[in-house]
């Protein structure tokens, strides 16, 4: 392993000039004029010349703001704005709320004999495994039916067809934290990538070309295979990725002979038929024939019945893997149910608009804000750090503030589940498990926003976005919620050293990724 860096606390003799100070609103309050000099100091660091930054403070008990700078500029939240979406789906759909995926049929069973199509039906489930889709299979041979005379036909008419999120960049298209958005989809593993398939590109002899497996086994992805296999030792150089407009997946570089398998990820065109795919072929293995080989897609007709349903995990229980480890199609997939619960309509425009009046009760005046997205994956997002933390101090308020809060990444644990993209973050620092916040990542953007413990045992939301940087400022970030965790004891955060993650420091997330 890399011998650790440590990074100490900044504390800077004077404010560079041209840069705004904070503000706190408890006139001499020691504590907070403390905490004020800190902030402001930390903020004084010369990455944020030329940048902008929002940060804002406040008790969530009196609702008194403590800190305050750049608090009404509206910035790119990243997938802070996942925020507003997860608490805005609590509020539409509520925790309770589950995706349902069914087996319909609209023609008549003679026999073991099923005559016409099989229609696959989905509502925007993203956690759905092959293992989900075996498992209609098994519920449809339970019924007897040994044949289809028909073809499978995948039915994601929940939500509209545009798959992508306005102002996506093309190029991430290939990569999982792009994956394309639908109502019937699979996920190939419990982290509920949902849209993507995994590629295992397990060496061969020197030489040779690695073997490429998919995980789920599918037949909608072609494999384009032109790597290599390199000598024992040598270094890895694999790269996957789909190629734009198909479903071609090209392996390229080296893989060290008799090295281990790597995992790769890619995203899927056209999920609903990747789903249909993957559910035709559980069907074969139940021993159910189906006669038309072609996949099709279309909408149920009005007349069917039911043969068999899956549904899924509750909200409160989709927000963990959702939020802790920032989960975009999740996003992506709530504001559409949420278009359709509330309008009719899967679309994202539809479902902006479910949640605007929603978010607006928490905070958020509409028209003071733009969302896009759930996720944060679109520039054209705009929030302001007052925004957030007025969101994060009236979400206190309602019934589903225990399941929300217990979504957020918690600093420094080290479990995916709980920690989340903050578990190798302020590990062995006063702020390891006092800060449950969510974290955000584009390339110039960084943010975090969330809850702080004090030394007191009393809780402060917070927003730290910034915006236009040239290089990393996830450690000012770290300092910062280092700080609030030793309020109102005073500066003594500044003499901690933070370690930064192995390999890329302070960078949990890819510069690509909105997280």
């Amino acid at each position: 392993m890399p011998r650790p860096r440590l990074l100490a606390i900044l504390c800077a003799t004077a404010l560079l000039g041209g840069l705004v100070t904070g503000s706190a609103a408890a006139g001499d309050d020691p504590s907070i004029q403390s905490l004020t000099t800190d902030l402001d100091q930390i903020l004084a660091d010369p990455r944020l010349a030329g940048a902008g930054a929002g940060v804002v403070v406040r008790s969530v008990d009196s609702g008194q703001v403590l800190y305050r700078r750049g608090g009404a500029d509206r910035l790119q939240p990243a997938s802070n704005a996942k925020l507003l979406t997860s608490a805005a789906a609590l509020e539409v759909l509520g925790p309770d709320h589950r995706f349902t995926t069914s087996v319909l049929a609209d023609s008549s069973l003679r026999g073991n004999v099923l005559h016409g199509d099989l229609y696959l039906r989905g509502s925007g489930d993203p956690t759905t495994l092959a293992a989900d889709y075996d498992a209609l299979a098994q519920r449809i041979a339970d019924t007897g039916i040994k044949v289809v005379t028909g073809k499978v036909v995948a039915d994601d008419s929940a939500f509209d067809p545009v798959r992508l999120g306005v102002s996506w960049a093309w190029d991430d298209e290939p990569f999982y934290y792009s994956a394309q958005v639908g109502a019937l989809t699979v996920a190939p593993d419990t982290d509920y990538d949902a849209g993507t398939v995994i590629v295992r590109v397990r060496p061969a002899a020197a030489g040779q070309k690695p073997a490429i497996e998919l995980s789920p086994p599918t037949s909608v992805i072609t494999i384009d295979n032109r790597a290599t296999t390199g000598a024992p030792g040598s270094a890895s150089s694999i790269a996957v990725e789909r190629q734009h407009g198909t479903n071609t997946v090209v392996i390229t570089g080296s893989a060290p002979a008799n090295g281990n398998p790597s995992a790769h990820f890619s995203t899927v065109d056209d999920p609903a038929r990747y789903a249909a795919d993957v559910f035709r072929a559980a069907l074969t293995r139940r021993g159910i024939q189906v006669l038309d080989p072609k996949l099709g897609t279309g909408v149920t007709p009005a007349h069917f019945t039911e043969l068999a349903a899956h549904r899924s995990m509750p909200l409160s229980q989709l927000l963990v893997p959702f939020m802790k480890l920032s989960n975009n199609g999740h996003a992506e997939i709530l504001v559409k149910a949420m278009g359709k619960a509330v309008h009719g309509k899967g679309t994202w425009a539809d479902g902006i608009r479910a949640m605007t009046p929603k978010l607006a009760a928490l905070g958020l005046p509409a028209n003071a804000y733009r969302l896009v997205d759930g996720s944060g994956l679109s520039r054209m997002d705009m929030v302001s750090a007052d925004q957030l933390t007025a969101l994060l101090a009236a979400a206190r308020t309602r019934p589903w503030y225990p399941v929300w809060h217990h979504s957020l990444p918690v600093a420094g644990h080290p479990d995916r589940m709980v920690g989340g993209t903050l578990r190798t973050r302020l590990r062995g620092t006063p702020a390891e498990g006092r800060i449950r916040a969510k974290t955000g990542s584009l390339t110039a953007v960084s943010a975090l926003s969330g809850y702080a413990t004090g030394a007191d045992g009393k809780d402060l939301a917070f927003a730290v976005v910034t915006n236009n940087v040239l290089s990393g400022t996830k450690d000012l970030e770290d300092r910062i919620a280092l700080r609030l965790a030793m309020h109102p004891a005073g500066p003594a955060a500044r003499s901690i050293p933070l370690e930064p993650p192995a390999g890329d420091p302070w960078l949990e997330c890819s510069w690509r990724k909105a997280c």
